[in-house]
Formats: structure tokens, C-alpha cells, sequence
């Protein structure tokens, strides 16, 4: 058999298998090398199938068959294994030795993908349904550092309750640190990098609603390791953040059942597993699914703490306020009004195992099995003597234990973690339709209220890394705490931003009425610098060959390559890109020149004319990031 008949049927054979081939039906050659290194069973048996493919890269050895792994991946990573035109201008983008590409030699490759990558790319809305344009690449570390440093900020603007004011100063405390409302427009991951140095330990609570992995929502991906992609992408972000917490920080994550298992085991590994406090479920939705086996109808809050030991020395503190209408005084006691609570708790305390016997009706009571009474005996003899047990309304039931609202509004409630009393995100759509937005599930203020309510004080810093239509920015405003949002999707200006001025202006939808919001404040907005990134942003928009081919021509002669590409475009290649015919392949190719490690304006870079930044942006960022400044700016 040919050598091109033979690569016929082993490309036909692997595209049988849907793990290795993309949404257009195309073999997936970085998905079979996974599996290669891994020597999965899967691949190994369909290699098997066929007698041919099996005497090509399995050894007999008396009797047994053995994978020839190695002889396996250099055959598909041959160049000439898939000779079409994708991979045909592939081959002219790239250096390579021996006639094999830097990333697909031996001395480079990673057997677990992903595994000290830093993931880029853009999130889109659902409903234009495209493909996105995500990066998985492995970064050496001086590259990484560079693309982390501290980036330009721009387009500063001030919102008020009269309007957009241009920004003149960056407010701060007596300690140093920034006391301004933050929305910044950028990769979130780059964005706080930027960030860390201003408010490192500075943050009491963070809540994010990030990507939950549906398939369904805006996190989709063109390559066959959507699982471990997010995790890559959660994990980058975690890693970053927890550094912005202070010792007595708390850290919310909101997720479906679809990876909140997992995403436990990647925080407990960051966060240490014995930080975690509780998993809350909240009653997320009263629709049921009637094609569903189960209607789903909850939703995970992860709840971590930056120090476990800290949150229990100070427990009273993590409480709700409690419910003055639940008090009554029906013995007229002139203490005011109590409430009944139950005298067992759960566990044996020899102590605390005793005969109580009703003076009413001479029953005698003794603690349910695996319970004990609450204090021991003398302490329970004192209680009766001072009135603060009770048997029930009238006088014939169990022994109960007076709390009075006096004691109550002091100490707050302890909460659980079921949270069924809560609006859903039905309750959140709703309000944003009557402020004229529209955003797909967002979370109801009321949710955000309890988490804010219970993490923190007024003043207080609350940061979202995944601002959305901006519900944690929101009610943050309307409580009294500080917030810093981030958000890279291009509604910031037209959701989250233009949802806060309604909430300036005194907008009275969600909390409003409940913390007596009547308006004000305000809040500074600002975008990192875009270099790379608006090249990828053009790449993302377009919808022809023709298009992207013009563009090619923009990035070769405008904006940073990577190192190992030829930025000249030569008829030939032009021809194989225009060739290759599916657009999104023809995205990916683009995006592949780019250097990510200038998406964004580096701030050491700040006095480049080539980058052109305004004298304006420059006093700004000084002032930002306490830069030295130069005599015309003070």
C-alpha cells in the first residue's frame, strides 16, 4: 500500500473516534499525541482494529503486541502525515529543525497538557454563536513575567451623579491605599496582575460568577480538552486573587453542578483544605425541566477563607441580623420580647444528662437518644429560677430556652447552608428588563446582599473578577463598600457601567428598599491599553478571508510576531492561507503570529511613542501605581 493510501486509512480510522476530530470534522493532531504519550487504551484498541496500522507501529513480542508509541507520534507529526493546505501554511509560519516544528519535538512537548499554561482568549455572548478564539500555550518564564507586569491604564473616566467628569487625582486613605470604585475593561487575569501590587491583603471579600463550563454559557472551545482548559483558566485567576485577600478575607465561588466538584479539589490544593468553610446551596431556580431526568434547581457557593482560624475567633461577626418580627412577649417579661429556642443539642455530655420535669404537668423529660441537654444541671436550675425556660405556649411541652431580641440584634444569626429564602435569577432578570438591560441568568441582588452582608463591614473592599452585568458592583454601591470590577467582554459600557449611573441616580429595583438606597456616589471606569489585543479583537470580528487576509497584512506590518514567525507574506503562503477555506482555521492561524506578551501596553513601556500613550494617561498612571512622578505632572 502507498504511503498516501496508508495515511488515507489511518486518518479515516482516527476520526472515528469524536475525541480527536473539531466541530468541522477535521483530525485533531495535538488530540492524538495526547493520547499517544498517555498510551490510552481507547486509541490503542482502535490502532488495533486494523491489520495494517497494527503492523506498522505494534511490536510482536512473542506473541504479545506492543505500542510502539514513539514510532506512532513522529508518523502523525510528519509533515507531509496531513498534507493539506491548513497544515501546509503552518509549515511556512514556523522555524523548524529537522524538518519537525519547535513545539512538536520531544525536547519541548508536554505529556499532560496544560499543565503550566497560561490561558488566554476572549468570552463571547451565547447567543451570536461563534466560536472563540482561546490560547493554550506553555510560556517560558521571563515571557510570563513580562506578560503579568503592570499594564497602561486609559480611558479614565470619572461617573457621578452628574455625569462623566474627567478623572484629576486617585483618592487614598491615610494608609496609602486606593478608596475609589474601580470598573476596569481588560483580560481579567492581566488585570489583576495589574492590580496586585495597589491591593495586595487590601480585600475582605471576593465573589466571583466565572464561566461555569456548560457548554452552554459563553466558555466555549475549538480544541477537545474543553475540562481541563477551564481548570487552567480557573486556576490562574485563583492563584492571583487569594494574594489580594487580607487574613480575615473570605473568597465566594458561584457554580452548577458541572464543575463545582471539581473546581473544590482545584481551590483546596490553592487555598489549602483547611480553609474551606462550607459549599451553600441556594435555591437558584423554581422552573422545573420536564425533559429532565432531575430538574436542576440549585446552585454551589464554594466559601473559602484566607485563615480559617481567624473566621472562628471572630465567628460572631460571620452572623445575619436577626428577625425582630419572630420576637414576641406573650409572659409580658420585662426583659422584652424572646423567642424559644430548642434546650438538645447533638452529641453525649455525661454532664449534661439529666431528668428535667415539668412543673405543669409533672412529666418527666430526658434528651433524645445521641443528644444532651444544652448546660448541665445547675446551670439549667438557674435558668428555670430566672424565668428563661419555658414548656411551650402552654405550659405542657418540652423544656425551651428564652433568647431575647436584646441578646439576638447583638450576636445575629447564624446561617445555614441551604438558602431557600433568597430571589432567583428569575428575579434577577426581571429587574434588569425594568432598567431597560438584558443579561442572560444573572444573579438577583438579593443573593449578593446576604454574601456582602455577611462577609463584611461598610468600607470594606469587595472585588469581582467577573463583573458580568455587575450585581456584586451593584449592591456593594448601595451597601456603603468599596469594589473593584473587572470585566474584558464589550457590554462593560453598556451593562455593569451603565447599571451602576442608574444606581447613582437612585434607581429603587432589587436591595434598594430594603438598605434605603436613595442614590450617589461614584465610581472611576478604565481600560488597559490594547496593543496585540486589538489586533485579536479584529481577528474575532471578522467574517471573510477576504477580511482576515487585509488583516494579515495590518498585523505583519504593525504589530508584534512572535519570534519564530516570518512576518513577510509572500504570494505563495497567501495563496495556502486563502486556500485553506474554513475562516475559524484561518482565525486560529492569525492569532497564532500574535505575541501574547504584548496584548496589552506594558506600563515600563509607557514613554514609547510608539505606543502612543496621552500625557493625560501618563499623570494618571503615575498616580495609579505611585510612580515617580516628573516635575510637569506635580
Amino acid at each position: 500500500m502507498s504511503k498516501e493510501n496508508f495515511n488515507e486509512k489511518l486518518i479515516a480510522l482516527l476520526k472515528t473516534e469524536p475525541r480527536f476530530v473539531d466541530d468541522a470534522g477535521e483530525l485533531i493532531p495535538a488530540a492524538v499525541r495526547d493520547h499517544a504519550w498517555q498510551l490510552d487504551h481507547g486509541l490503542i484498541r482502535l490502532l488495533l482494529t486494523d491489520k495494517e496500522i497494527k503492523a506498522k507501529f505494534f511490536d510482536d513480542i512473542e506473541g504479545h503486541w506492543i505500542f510502539n508509541h514513539n514510532t506512532f507520534i513522529n508518523y502523525i507529526t510528519d509533515k507531509n502525515f496531513l498534507a493539506n493546505s491548513y497544515t501546509q501554511f503552518r509549515n511556512k509560519i514556523g522555524l523548524n529543525i529537522d524538518e519537525k516544528f519547535l513545539p512538536e519535538r520531544g525536547e519541548v512537548a508536554l505529556v499532560w497538557p496544560y499543565k503550566d499554561c497560561v490561558l488566554e482568549g476572549g468570552q463571547a455572548w451565547e447567543e451570536e454563536k461563534r466560536k472563540e478564539i482561546f490560547f493554550n500555550e506553555i510560556l517560558a518564564q521571563d515571557e510570563i513575567n513580562r506578560m503579568f507586569d503592570p499594564k497602561v491604564l486609559t480611558h479614565w473616566k470619572r461617573h457621578t451623579i452628574a455625569g462623566e467628569q474627567r478623572v484629576s487625582d486617585i483618592k487614598r486613605d491615610e494608609n496609602g491605599t486606593i478608596r475609589e470604585n474601580l470598573i476596569i475593561k481588560g483580560n481579567n487575569l492581566i488585570a489583576l496582575h495589574s492590580l496586585k501590587q495597589q491591593f495586595r491583603e487590601q480585600v475582605k471579600l471576593i465573589y466571583i460568577d466565572p464561566p461555569y463550563n456548560t457548554g452552554k454559557d459563553s466558555f466555549g472551545y475549538n480544541d477537545n480538552f474543553n475540562h481541563s482548559s477551564w481548570l487552567t483558566f480557573m486556576r490562574n485567576r485563583l492563584e492571583e486573587a487569594w494574594a489580594f485577600l487580607r487574613d480575615d478575607g473570605l473568597f465566594w465561588i458561584s457554580l452548577s453542578d458541572k464543575e463545582a466538584q471539581y473546581c473544590k479539589v482545584l481551590a483546596d490544593e490553592i487555598f489549602d483544605q483547611e480553609n474551606f468553610v462550607a459549599d451553600v446551596i441556594w435555591h437558584s431556580t423554581k422552573s422545573v425541566t420536564n425533559t429532565a431526568v432531575i430538574s436542576n434547581a440549585h446552585t454551589h457557593n464554594l466559601l473559602y477563607a484566607k485563615r480559617l482560624s481567624v473566621l472562628k475567633a471572630n465567628r460572631t461577626s460571620f452572623r445575619l441580623p436577626a428577625n425582630e418580627q419572630k420576637f414576641l412577649n406573650p409572659d409580658n417579661d420585662s426583659r422584652g420580647k424572646w423567642v424559644a429556642d430548642p434546650f438538645q443539642v447533638e452529641g453525649i455530655r455525661p454532664n449534661q444528662q439529666y431528668e428535667i420535669v415539668n412543673p405543669k404537668t409533672g412529666v418527666v423529660y430526658r434528651p433524645n437518644p445521641g443528644c444532651s441537654w444544652k448546660n448541665e444541671k445547675k446551670v439549667f436550675d438557674e435558668l428555670l429560677k430566672d424565668n428563661r425556660i419555658v414548656f411551650g405556649i402552654s405550659g405542657e411541652a418540652g423544656p425551651q430556652r428564652k433568647r431575647f431580641w436584646s441578646e439576638a440584634k447583638e450576636r445575629g444569626k447564624v446561617t445555614t447552608t441551604l438558602w431557600a429564602d433568597l430571589p432567583t435569577t428569575t428575579n434577577g432578570t426581571q429587574h434588569l428588563k425594568r432598567l431597560g438591560l438584558v443579561f442572560k441568568n444573572p444573579k438577583p441582588e438579593g443573593l449578593l446582599e446576604r454574601i456582602i452582608q455577611l462577609s463584611t463591614d461598610e468600607g470594606d473592599i469587595v472585588l469581582d473578577y467577573h463583573l458580568g452585568s455587575g450585581t456584586t458592583a451593584t449592591v456593594a454601591h448601595k451597601m456603603g463598600r468599596q469594589y473593584i470590577g473587572i470585566e474584558q467582554m464589550d457590554y462593560t459600557e453598556t451593562l455593569p457601567v451603565k447599571r451602576l449611573n442608574k444606581v447613582i441616580a437612585g434607581e429603587q429595583g432589587g436591595i434598594s428598599k430594603q438598605v434605603n438606597w436613595q442614590g450617589g456616589g461614584d465610581f472611576i471606569y478604565c481600560e488597559l491599553l490594547k496593543y496585540n489585543q486589538a489586533y485579536m479583537d479584529k481577528i474575532q470580528a471578522a467574517r471573510s478571508s477576504e477580511e482576515l487576509v487585509t488583516l494579515w497584512q495590518d498585523i505583519a506590518e504593525n504589530s508584534f510576531l512572535n519570534w519564530y514567525v516570518n512576518a513577510e507574506m509572500p504570494e505563495e503562503s497567501r495563496n495556502d492561507f486563502i486556500a485553506i477555506g474554513d475562516v475559524e482555521k484561518q482565525k486560529h492561524l492569525l492569532a497564532a503570529l500574535l505575541d501574547k506578551n504584548q496584548l496589552y501596553v506594558n506600563l515600563s513601556e509607557i514613554e514609547d511613542a510608539d505606543f502612543g500613550v496621552s500625557e493625560e494617561d501618563k499623570t494618571l498612571n503615575r498616580r495609579f501605581y505611585r510612580m515617580e512622578e516628573s516635575p510637569a505632572d506635580s
